[in-house]
Order: structure tokens, then C-alpha cells, then sequence
């Protein structure tokens, strides 16, 4: 039997032990396996307590099924599932009970996401969109992903795609019945004024999104610097914890240290990188390597400094980065400077092009680099919450459907035969955006990313 003709099952809650455990199981052999384990088929969408047994006889657990007969499920197959107490001998008896019955084997990773695309119950872009919504860290995210979820992009994808098909027909009309008196010689000038304003149309949300799809892998901020100016306080302080050793001798940080933050709903990865200097320890000159490569990545480097180090601009302006670099001056509090004094903060319009005071050992000013931080990442994002476009493939893909535009357009006087192919070839790059059209490589690589039970 072929694997997608047989049934799967898999914990679909959180990981044991827990109050209560949900197993999942979908496909044809769904409701005689339900009957085997509870005794009968439930009524349809009621939950119902049963007191699961094995094909032994033996019990396995007082529970609550639930039978969702397709169509009408999450995956358009037959599904029952399971609420059991969550205890891992529980979950290994009922997986055992489980696997014992013909055709029924546990599912791979993103499989019953998978079922449900191939059942038309979502598209690519929704079943994306879910993946996100899963690993979402932060409000922000959960919103873009929950927008996505409920097809603000995939209907507008659609529509597109029913537009571009309108008028491939009218042009193929014109090449197919050119002879025939009773259609219209002038088909091409209605079509091509539809081309035009489909064109403006999608390149208009090409050009909204800006770092939009950057809201799923978040913003990167590397505190650099010379070494033993801070940095190491400094990321303590905003992560609210001690994720790095702070000690006064000089190449105490010798790898690169990250943190997730959550900054005002948008998600953000803070490195901590080592002091940069030159050096003749071949682990710290390791460790300097890879903080000059991980501040390269970076969206923003904040360059840490104090009066000691206060001449260290030459180091910062090594840095192979075309990120944006604050200069932060750390130890205030050592030259009896005030807080309102120093710490005003003008966002930098371009590299390097503003200083910021704090002390990281007194907290001064470090409410206020959070808050320009986090101005910083909404300006990065932009509207994130509006967004359409979540991820680079599916940005490809539409800037693949401008370029078939566009070339029809040009392909205009040279034969209608071009114009139509040009016009079937942007079809297509919806459709594989959708997920509808020859993707059966990009269905592998993004189904293996979800975890098992979804």
C-alpha cells in the first residue's frame, strides 16, 4: 500500500507528561481503528468518553475520543482523536495499541499539514503560514503568520492568477479564431491595458513589503567592541539574565554568545561577540574571527566603547558590515557624568553616525537604548502586521511573475503566440506559489521543517 493510503497517527500536545495528551490519527482505516480501541464509532464532532482497550483486551485508558469523518476534518480524511491522560506509559500503551492495527504507522514530520494541501483544505502560502504561526515568538509574528493563515494572501494570489487566465483566453481567442467575423480584430488593447494594471498591482505589493519577511528569522543585533568594555554586562542587562560570564580580565568571551529577545512584539537575536583586538592566543584570535564575521551578518552592530578604549575607532571601521553601528560609550558613571546628560539618543541616519552613554553596571541609559532598539526594529520591519509576502520563496516567485509580465508586454507587436506564452509561464509561477503546479521538491522542504503531529 502506498504510505499516503495508509494511516497515521501521532501526539499532536505538547510533550509528557502533561494533564492531557492529544493523539491524532487520520486516514482510511481511521474509523476501524477507533472502533477497535473505544468499541464503537462516535457520534461525529461530540466528544465522548470511552475506556480505550487494546486488540488484547487489555485497558489503556479512561478517555475522550473525538471522530471527525472526512471531508468535513482537518486533513479532508477520516480523523478520530484521542485526549488521554498524559503520562508517558499511557502514550507508549496507546501508540503500541496503535501501530498493532493493519496499515497505521506513525506520521512523518508535517504530514497531516501535508494531507490537509493535498485535500484542498489550504494552499502553500496557508500551510506556510501555519509553520510560522506555530514557531511564532512573538505577538508580532503571530499576527503576520495568523493573517497568512486565513488566505490574505492566498486569495489575492488567486485572483491574480483567474486574471492573468482572462486574459490568456482573450489573447488565444484572437490567435485561435483570427479568421472568424464574429470576433473583435482589436482583442490585444483591452488585454494589454489588463496586463498593465495587474502588473502595477502585484509590483505595488512587491515594493510594500520591504524586510517584511524578515519578521520570521528576526532582527540580529551584535555588541561589539574592544575587549572588556562591557559588552558581556550589556547583554546581561537586556536579556534580564545571566547568559554570559562578566570578569575584569580582558578575552574572557571567546565564542559567540546569543540570546532571543522578544522587543516590543518584535523578535530580535542578540550576539554577544568577543573583544576585538589583535592577539597571538589562537583561541581568543578564533574567537575575534568569528565575532568580525557575526557582526558582518548582522542588521545592527552596537559598538562598545569607554574612555580607555574611547581612540578604538579604527577597529569599528574594520568591521565588513554594511549594518548600521551605534556607538555606545559605557562607564559613565566612572567620570560622574548624569544620566539626562549623556544619554540622549538620536537614531543614526547613516553608519556610525550618532554616540550613545550608558553604564551597564548601573543601569543608566539602558531604558533608553531599548527604546531606541526597539524604534529601530519597527522601522526595519515596516508594517509588518499588513504584510503579504512572509517568506523569500514566495517574494521569488511573484518577482518571477512581474518578469513574465512584463515580457508580454514587451512581446506586443511580435507575435500574439509570444504574449500568450509569456502570459501562461506567469500563470504558472502562481500556481507554484500556491502550490499547485509542479512543486513536488519544494513540498519536501517545507513539510520535513513542521513537527511531527502537524
Amino acid at each position: 500500500m502506498h504510505p499516503r493510503d495508509q494511516s497515521i497517527f501521532a501526539l499532536s500536545s505538547g510533550r509528557p507528561p502533561s494533564a492531557i495528551s492529544i493523539v491524532r490519527l487520520s486516514g482510511p482505516q481511521a474509523g476501524a481503528t477507533l472502533a477497535g480501541l473505544a468499541g464503537r464509532v462516535p457520534q461525529p464532532r461530540l466528544a465522548t468518553r470511552v475506556l480505550l482497550r487494546d486488540p488484547l483486551g487489555q485497558p489503556i485508558d479512561d478517555a475522550v475520543v473525538l471522530w471527525f469523518p472526512a471531508p468535513a476534518s482537518a486533513t479532508g480524511e477520516d480523523v478520530a482523536e484521542f485526549h488521554v491522560h498524559g503520562g508517558r506509559a499511557v502514550l507508549a500503551a496507546l501508540f503500541a495499541a496503535l501501530a498493532s492495527f493493519d496499515n497505521v504507522r506513525a506520521a512523518e514530520p508535517g504530514e497531516f499539514t501535508r494531507r490537509a494541501f493535498e485535500n484542498g483544505k489550504l494552499d502553500l502560502t496557508e500551510a506556510e503560514a501555519l509553520d510560522d504561526l506555530i514557531h511564532a515568538d512573538t505577538d508580532r509574528q503571530r499576527r503576520q503568520a495568523l493573517g497568512q493563515l486565513k488566505g490574505m494572501f492566498g486569495d489575492k494570489v488567486r485572483d491574480w492568477r483567474a486574471r492573468i487566465i482572462e486574459v490568456s483566453a482573450l489573447i488565444e481567442v484572437g490567435i485561435d479564431f483570427s479568421d472568424e467575423g464574429d470576433v473583435p480584430e482589436e482583442l490585444i488593447t483591452p488585454a494589454v491595458a489588463r496586463i498593465k494594471s495587474l502588473l502595477d498591482e502585484i509590483k505595488e505589493v512587491l515594493a510594500a513589503q520591504g524586510r517584511s519577511e524578515r519578521l520570521r528569522e528576526g532582527l540580529v543585533v551584535a555588541i561589539s567592541g574592544p575587549p572588556n568594555v562591557g559588552k558581556s554586562t550589556l547583554i546581561n542587562l537586556l536579556a534580564r539574565r545571566e547568559v554570559a560570564i562578566v570578569s575584569p580580565h580582558a578575552g574572557t568571551t571567546r565564542d559567540v554568545i546569543e540570546v532571543q529577545l522578544d522587543l516590543d512584539g518584535y523578535p530580535v537575536t542578540l550576539i554577544d561577540t568577543a573583544g576585538i583586538r589583535q592577539t597571538d592566543d589562537p583561541v581568543e584570535r578564533e574567537g575575534v574571527r568569528r565575532a568580525r564575521m557575526r557582526a558582518a551578518e548582522a542588521d545592527l552592530v552596537l559598538w562598545l566603547i569607554d574612555d580607555e578604549h574611547g581612540q578604538s575607532e579604527r577597529a569599528r571601521h574594520e568591521l565588513a558590515s554594511d549594518a548600521s553601528v551605534w556607538v555606545i560609550r559605557n562607564k559613565i558613571d566612572l567620570r560622574g557624568e548624569g544620566r539626562a546628560a549623556d544619554s540622549a539618543f538620536d537614531p543614526p541616519a547613516k553608519r556610525g553616525a550618532s554616540a550613545f552613554g550608558i553604564s551597564a553596571s548601573r543601569g543608566d541609559g539602558i531604558a533608553e537604548l531599548v527604546a531606541a532598539l526597539a524604534a529601530f526594529a519597527r522601522d526595519y520591519f515596516g508594517s509588518g502586521e499588513a504584510a503579504l509576502i512572509g517568506r523569500e520563496r514566495q517574494r521569488k516567485l511573484l518577482q518571477e511573475t512581474t518578469n513574465s509580465l512584463q515580457r508580454s508586454l514587451s512581446a506586443v507587436g511580435q507575435g500574439e503566440e509570444l504574449v500568450a506564452e509569456e502570459l501562461r509561464s506567469a500563470s504558472d509561477f502562481l500556481g507554484r506559489l500556491l502550490g499547485r503546479i509542479d512543486v513536488e521538491d519544494v513540498l519536501d522542504a517545507i513539510f520535513r521543517e513542521f513537527c511531527i503531529g502537524k
